[in-house]
């Protein structure tokens, strides 16, 4: 159940190769758990952390990825129900810009973490074989809906990543071990 690289645009594979798992389903529920993981040992302290000027805080980058995770979702459910009309883009500078990071806690950011996630895995839960072959276009190209679901884990996965190494590795003796 893995996509072949012809199943997706190229710019998805900055994403679906970091998923190690081969179904879809494995791949939301370990990248979930991965996730919730990851941010109980952030320490608090570090929450609003940017590494650079203009870059996004630790807290930014988990809301986008729980935003891109139900845009992602919105758009597999839309392929998987015969939606012809092509995916727009979505502006992520906004979405981060408006998203409030600096009014919530890491706690409600991992609940809702959570339950979007869940969310997700039902919803691909109730995809057939069929359906996960369904394909939809996005504005970089064609997409399978099971590619979607992976690339929804690899785009976590490569935020999780660029947030331990960029942001917590320069504080590890302030992260939570």
């Amino acid at each position: 159940m893995r996509p072949q690289t012809n199943e997706y645009p190229a710019y998805f594979e900055n994403y679906i190769p970091l998923v190690k798992q081969q179904n879809v389903l494995e791949a939301l529920a370990e990248t979930k758990k991965t996730a919730l993981e990851f941010i109980s040992r952030i320490d608090p302290s570090l929450e609003n952390f940017a590494y650079a000027e203009g870059k996004w805080t630790i807290k930014q980058v988990l809301i986008h990825c729980i935003d891109t995770e139900r845009i992602f979702s919105t758009r597999a459910m839309g392929f998987a129900r015969g939606e012809t009309q092509k995916a727009l883009s979505f502006d992520q500078n906004s979405y981060a810009d408006n998203s409030h990071a600096d009014a919530r806690t890491l706690t409600d950011i991992a609940q809702e973490m959570d339950l979007v996630s869940s969310a997700t895995l039902a919803l691909f839960r109730s995809f057939s074989d069929q359906v996960l072959q369904a394909k939809g276009e996005f504005p970089s190209g064609s997409t399978t809906v099971n590619a979607i679901g992976f690339t929804i884990c690899g785009h976590t996965l490569h935020h999780l990543n660029v947030m331990s190494e960029r942001y917590l590795k320069a504080n590890a003796g302030v992260a939570k071990q």
